[in-house]
């Protein structure tokens, strides 16, 4: 089992880009960074439930759960860390 980092340390210098923010705000509810095969990605914690591991960062009202294997290397959570078929917006179709 790792270690858990302290939050304040490793968390401090990350930044949500103001599309994320936008889109949390947009959906509600609270998501999570966590690891795929092409790398960290954004989901709803309905799909990927929290583990008691993760580090928390605040998007407004709603609670982003960050991976502890990914909370070391992640420097800001980006519109590439959504997936492009849970928001039309972002893949630039119409589904």
């Amino acid at each position: 089992m790792c270690p858990r980092l302290d939050e304040s340390s490793v968390l401090r210098d990350v930044i949500i880009e103001p599309e994320v923010l936008d889109y949390i705000a947009k959906r509600g509810g609270d998501y999570r960074i966590c690891t795929s095969c092409g790398g960290p990605i954004l989901l709803p914690v309905k799909v990927k439930p929290p583990k008691s591991s993760d580090l928390i960062l605040w998007a407004g009202k709603s609670m982003v759960y960050v991976s502890i294997h990914q909370a070391r290397y992640l420097h800001a959570i980006r519109s590439d860390m959504v997936p492009f078929y849970d928001d039309p917006e972002f893949a630039g179709s119409d589904v």
